[in-house]
């Protein structure tokens, strides 16, 4: 056989159960065509490459991210709990920029949570004494809320406005805005600055693939584009495309259309496609660099912000169990449809409550009308019940959880539970030990995304604060890189072609300074990653492929 490349001399974590390790394989075009040992090492090819015992595994796949989101998060304020650890910490930052800026000019941060820093929310009067000259918007790390202050509350008529469905205005004693805005309230802000240009998203894209790359990273999943509080523009596949085209996009991606942008289709009425996007495209349009997902759906908020829709109280706010979306019947509606047209339903849902709501959709769903295989997702899914659990796996449902939220919101999603349900959050161990694939994600920028650390936190699961959450769902280093590999391409209907180094599949690799399963759980995060390869091709390297 003659061959491209060999990569001889190598470590190899196939995460192919035919043969789970190896020491050479051999590329052709895109595709690896051969891996063993000597015997493939000894192919005739055009090139050879000794790793020289380094540790190859597949590329890293994030089954739940938002790329456009991170990259434009770049050239924001950094309010992360790195920086800031009291609101007046917060409010020198924006002073600091209103300082630079000329009047009248957006001051944009993200990053912030007030449960890893004193003193609350910023308030918009706060705000106002920090940039009384300028429109302030600051993101929660969560996404699911935001500060504003007074001069942005009056641009997007939030000071008069009653809430918005699915949304809240929060408001003081005496009724007046405090500046804080939760869930689609945030959509009275995006509306003013959203759609950005497309040339805008492809250069955030570009931003993102980047870094993504330096950290073994070849396949994503974006969760949610075009509409809702999550999207960046109604052409935002156009973006993505853009970036293909100019080479900046170096991962394989999954989009997740919001689900607010489907709309009614004149199909023939024998179709099952009532709702959908133009010319009926679903789940699996496109090729093996650029592809739709699943349709992305709300049903519910956040745990650490408190606007998850829970069965109980939140152990730390009593009389506040959060809230869904949409009616359930909505949600139902919006779920079953887009079931029936064919696509794959990713739902987040947060609290138990929402998570209920949405099984008994996906199950009503495949009663009215059978698929096989329909592969429904629920993002996520931070709080579940024993008997949730069962069900998840009795549906064929695949939990989306993040090990990398439980490392940086653990704290406060513990605080929200109390201690008694704090075992059911973010689980993993009772998936994956009843033969469910769980994917490796990590709703980045929400938190810090890269796969090493997200391995670590499945694997300790011990917060920022030092406590250990949930400590029965700790996985091992294995099932941890299995969750990033194979789980995130069985997650993406992807698995007969990504996910693991064997024949036939797309030759999407990383190399490693040491053995993940050879070195101590803490030491997992500071692995050094020396190339990422993405087809054959290095997207990332420091010498050891050229």
């Amino acid at each position: 056989m003659d061959v491209d490349v060999v990569y001889r001399n190598a470590r190899i974590l196939t995460m192919d159960p035919a043969r789970p390790r190896a020491t050479a394989f051999a590329v052709l075009g895109d595709r690896v065509v051969a891996v063993g040992g000597p015997e493939t090492a000894g192919l005739s090819a055009r090139r050879t490459v000794d790793l020289a015992g380094r540790c190859v595994l597949p590329g890293f796949h994030d089954a739940h991210n938002h790329m456009a989101w991170y990259g434009l998060s770049l050239d924001e304020l950094d309010l992360s709990p790195g920086r800031v650890t009291r609101v007046e910490d917060v409010y020198g930052l924006v002073a600091r920029e209103a300082a630079r800026r000329p009047p009248g000019e957006w001051i944009i941060g993200a990053g912030y949570d007030q449960n890893r820093m004193s003193g609350g929310h910023p308030t918009a009067a706060g705000l106002d004494r920090a940039a009384p000259d300028h429109p302030v918007w600051l993101k929660h790390t969560s996404g699911h809320m935001c500060a504003v202050n007074s001069a942005v509350l009056a641009r997007c008529g939030a000071d008069t406005a009653p809430d918005p469905d699915g949304g809240r205005i929060v408001r003081d004693a005496s009724g007046a805005p405090t500046g804080l805005l939760q869930e689609r309230a945030q959509e009275l802000v995006r509306n003013l600055l959203v759609p950005f240009p497309a040339d805008v998203l492809a250069r955030a894209l570009g931003a993102a693939a980047r870094n993504y790359a330096a950290e073994g990273i070849t396949s994503v999943q974006e969760a949610g584009i075009g509409g809702g509080w999550i999207g960046h523009s109604g052409v935002e596949i156009a973006a993505y495309q853009r970036a293909r085209d100019e080479d900046t996009l170096l991962q394989r991606v999954t989009l997740m259309p919001a689900s607010d942008v489907l709309h009614p289709l004149p199909a023939h009425a024998a179709d099952p496609y009532r709702s959908g996007l133009d010319l009926g495209m679903r789940t699996g349009f496109g090729d093996d660099r650029l592809r739709l997902g699943a349709v992305k759906v709300f049903s519910d908020g956040s745990l650490i912000g408190r606007t998850s829709a829970m069965c109980c109280d939140f152990a730390d706010d009593p009389g506040n169990r959060g809230y869904l979306q949409a009616g359930e019947e909505e949600l139902a509606a919006t779920i079953i449809a887009a079931h029936r047209a064919g696509w794959q339903v990713a739902t987040h849902a947060i609290g138990d409550r929402a998570v209920d709501v949405v099984l008994s959709a996906y199950e009503e769903a495949q009663r009215l009308h059978p698929r096989h295989d329909p592969r429904h997702r629920i993002e996520h899914c931070a709080v579940t019940s024993p008997e949730q659990v069962e069900r998840i796996v009795r549906l064929g449902v695949i939990p989306v959880p993040q090990g990398s939220l439980v490392r940086e919101a653990g704290d406060g999603m513990a605080d929200a539970l109390g201690p008694e349900r704090a075992a059911w959050c973010y689980r993993v161990r009772s998936f994956t030990e009843r033969g469910v694939e769980v994917p490796g994600s990590s709703d980045r920028p929400v938190v810090a995304g890269a796969p090493l650390a997200g391995i670590h936190a499945l694997v300790t699961r011990r917060t920022a604060g030092g406590r250990v959450l949930a400590p029965d769902e700790r996985v091992d280093v294995a099932t941890a890189l299995r969750s990033y590999t194979v789980g995130s391409a069985h997650a993406a209907h992807a698995e007969r072609t990504r996910g693991r180094i064997a024949p036939g599949f797309l030759a999407d690799f990383t190399v490693l300074d040491a053995d993940p399963a050879g070195v101590d759980a803490d030491a997992l995060p500071e692995i050094g990653v020396l190339a990422t390869a993405v087809g054959g091709r290095a997207v990332h390297d420091l010498g050891v492929l050229a």
